[in-house]
């Protein structure tokens, strides 16, 4: 008999999946810088799977200056062909110049947390699903968070990337109710 907790399905591929369910994932993030990874990361993510980013996580730091989004704007034709050669992360062209680009529409925003949270009204949603099959791949609020991002100049924010930045960063708490982290992550964000 183990004496693990219970956990969400999707968490058992690895000790970094572990970690990042059980500390991060579903838990109400509202630093702009950490949104602002989340917006680069979940970008970078499109097509590949999260094992991939996680795996390059510490690469995509180093490359983009500790996910500084002032920083990142300034980036120029050079950092390109930089982060084009450096196996510490998707090296994607479109997805590179999209970061960058997604950075200075980021410094547009006035108070990026308080835009991003505004599609759940500032309140984590608290979903009760008893399997991942349950699980949506977007919702209507992400839909919507799409459609606003892409209307600001963002690139790589389908509505199903919104839903995962939202899952990610706890705008919505998709834990499975079995899961122990589940109810933790009612309490923190409460």
């Amino acid at each position: 008999m183990s004496d693990d907790p219970q956990r969400c399905g999707w968490s058992t591929g690895s000790a970094q999946y572990l970690a990042y369910h059980d500390l991060e994932w579903g838990v109400p993030q509202r630093d702009p810088q950490v949104l602002f990874e989340f917006v680069i990361l979940e970008g970078a993510q499109a097509g590949l799977s999260w094992s991939t980013i996680l795996n390059k996580r510490d690469g995509y730091r180093n490359a983009f200056a500790g996910f500084d989004p002032t920083r990142v704007a300034a980036f120029g034709p050079a950092d390109e062909e930089r982060l084009l050669a450096d196996a510490g992360i998707v090296r994607n062209r479109a997805k590179i110049t999209a970061a960058i680009g997604n950075a200075r529409a980021w410094l547009e925003l006035d108070e990026p947390s308080d835009y991003l949270w505004s599609f759940v009204n500032g309140v984590p949603v608290q979903n009760h699903w008893e399997t991942l099959g349950e699980i949506p791949a977007t919702t209507p609020a992400a839909d919507a968070m799409s459609k606003a991002l892409k209307k600001l100049g963002f690139r790589f924010v389908g509505p199903t990337i919104c839903y995962a930045l939202m899952q990610s960063c706890g705008f919505v708490n998709d834990h499975v109710t079995s899961c122990f982290r589940h109810d933790e992550v009612v309490r923190l964000a409460n």
